[in-house]
């Protein structure tokens, strides 16, 4: 390029001028700007020329040198002057001799060196002292060389001493370095543990909130499940229940349309009735479409409810009342007729005596007769085989009651329990609430009871119940509530003998209604007063005391029999209850059933 090839020639042309060409010593390149300041500054004399002056040349002046010393001198001046012998100072030159311009070829440089030689020359005194001069600045210079090498020494063991602290801090930078690194290593693990532990912790927490969570919709389900088979068994039983109320209601309908059918049959009497069995005909009817229609209806919406079968049993509590009204009347009609024809064959009678006249008149044999009019018969003295059989039979009754309840007894379901404990306590404590005031009160325990029986829900405890919350509800009722009627008997009135006509009122009425818990009643109560069949059971042989006493109706406790006035008290009670009962009917309901106390 040509910028190069200028560059080039700007260089060429600076080695070949004045400055280019002159020699360069290395120390003037250590010494710097100071030694080209020597250079151009004003001549002056040596730092040290005052303590030559003071010291060296009064010592001269006063010892004079010899001829062959000043020679000597001379000579040693003039080697001092040699530059081989005594280094030439710049200092101490430049001190003495003035800058001179510079030659491009060296001449004038050595023009300049003979002319200060000569003019050394020319002063001895000059010359002594320029020596003393110089070998004082080489003694200077070897001292400076002295202390420059130990300085050196000095500054090499600095170094070395430093070196040795860098190494040493080095190291203990990196052993900081390194500790650093370890803390922040263990800094970073421990925060990892404490992040992984405190995930660990979360995760347990999620795990333990899941199974909680789990528990609760494992609990819900199982709550739903019981409750879906609850109403699956609500369900059930509504069916079963309105299958027992739709059976009842066919029962009535045929007992109605048979009594109907006897309303129909009383035309024969018809001659006789002073009343219209049109008006008897019409209602009969009329109760026989209702409970038709009743079934209709409850056919075609599902099952009958307990307020359509109350409707039918007061249909046919009606029907019973009207047909036993029109029997009252046919009774009655009947023996007024019957009264007529014997006035009738009375006045016959009297009016062909009157026109026959007096004649012989004779009696009839008459029977044999005791005191009071009554036939003397030979007194029974043991209990009939009919009455045993019929004893027999309510036991086997009993017996058979209690094993059709069984499995309810013997459940160990909790809920079977509950059912169990409700029902009894729903049986017995109506009983247990009869007392000596009559009225609103027996009618509110019998409509409890009945209902019961009925299948209808009682509210007892604060609960509903009702005997179709299990199959062998029924009979377990039945039981309790016969075996409840004797024991107040047993022990109420024998305690009070004014509570036997109150309970033995509702009880009437219940045996009416529903005959199965008089025979359990008579068999409870010929259990444990024999008396009552009449029947005094006779000691066989091998037979233990206990147990005979027990058959008598005594109370046998820890082997020990109970004293005879309290014996005698229960027993009194049972049989005070048992004369109520035959003498006493319900008054809101049909009349008892002929026979049905033996």
């Amino acid at each position: 390029m040509p910028s190069e090839g200028r560059c080039w020639e700007t260089l060429q042309a600076l080695r070949n001028s004045s400055k280019g060409r002159l020699c360069y010593h290395r120390d003037w390149l250590l010494r710097g700007e100071d030694a080209l300041e020597e250079c151009v500054s004003l001549p002056k004399l040596s730092p040290f020329s005052g303590w030559v002056v003071d010291h060296i040349l009064p010592y001269k002046q006063e010892n004079p040198v010899p001829s062959s010393e000043t020679s000597l001198s001379s000579g040693s001046a003039s080697a001092l002057d040699q530059p081989s012998v005594v280094p030439r100072s710049p200092v101490g030159s430049s001190a003495l001799s003035p800058a001179l311009p510079e030659t491009p070829n060296g001449a004038q440089s050595k023009q300049e060196s003979q002319h200060t030689e000569s003019m050394a020359l020319q002063s001895s005194r000059g010359i002594r002292v320029e020596g003393c001069i110089r070998m004082y600045e080489l003694v200077h210079r070897m001292k400076g060389t002295e202390g420059l090498r130990q300085w050196q020494e000095e500054q090499e063991r600095k170094v070395r001493a430093l070196s040795e602290m860098a190494s040493e801090q080095l190291k203990r930078f990196d052993e900081l370095k390194e500790l650093k690194q370890h803390k922040e290593f263990q800094d970073l693990r421990e925060v990892i543990e404490k992040s992984t532990r405190e995930a660990l912790g979360h995760q347990e927490k999620l795990k333990a909130e899941h199974r909680h969570r789990a528990k609760i919709l494992n609990l819900k389900l199982r709550e739903a499940e019981q409750q879906r088979l609850k109403q699956a068994e609500q369900e059930r039983l509504r069916r079963e229940e309105g299958q027992v109320r739709l059976r009842s209601l066919y029962t009535m309908q045929e007992e109605v349309l048979q009594l109907n059918q006897q309303l129909d049959t009383s035309d024969q009497h018809k001659d006789l009735l002073k009343v219209d069995l049109a008006a008897f005909r019409t209602r009969g009817n009329q109760l026989c479409s209702l409970i038709s229609g009743i079934i209709r209806t409850t056919s075609e919406s599902g099952y009958p409810t307990a307020e359509n079968q109350a409707e039918a049993e007061r249909a046919l509590q009606e029907m019973r009342d009207l047909l036993r009204n029109l029997g009252q009347e046919i009774t009655r009609a009947c023996e007024d007729k019957k009264r007529q024809d014997e006035e009738e064959a009375q006045a016959k009678l009297q009016a062909s005596q009157i026109q026959q006249g007096p004649g012989p008149h004779t009696q009839s044999p008459v029977p044999n007769q005791g005191p009071g009019g009554t036939r003397n018969e030979d007194l029974q003295m043991k209990v009939q085989d009919s009455t045993m059989q019929w004893y027999q039979q309510l036991q086997d009754a009993s017996a058979q009651c209690v094993l059709a309840f069984e499995g309810l007894t013997s459940s160990k379901d909790s809920q079977a329990k509950k059912i169990k404990m409700d029902l009894q306590k729903a049986a017995t404590i109506p009983v247990s609430q009869i007392s000596t005031i009559a009225g609103s009160k027996l009618k509110e325990v019998f409509d409890k009871i009945h209902s019961l029986l009925s299948g209808k829900p009682v509210q007892s405890g604060g609960r509903s119940v009702s005997v179709t919350l299990n199959p062998q509800g029924l009979d377990f009722v039945q039981y309790k509530l016969a075996e409840k009627f004797v024991k107040q008997g047993e022990e109420e009135v024998a305690s009070h003998h004014e509570a036997a006509f109150p309970i033995a009122v509702v009880a009437s009425g219940i045996w009416e209604l529903h005959p199965r818990v008089g025979d359990l009643i008579l068999a409870h109560l010929h259990k444990k007063c024999p008396y009552s069949v009449p029947f005094y059971p006779a000691f066989k042989e091998g037979m233990a005391l206990e147990d005979y006493q027990r058959m008598l109706g005594y109370q046998v406790k820890d082997s020990k029999v109970e004293q005879q006035d309290n014996f005698l008290k229960r027993m009194s009670g049972m049989i005070r209850l048992y004369a109520a009962i035959i003498q006493l009917r319900w008054p809101y309901g049909n009349q008892q059933e002929v026979g049905r106390k033996g």
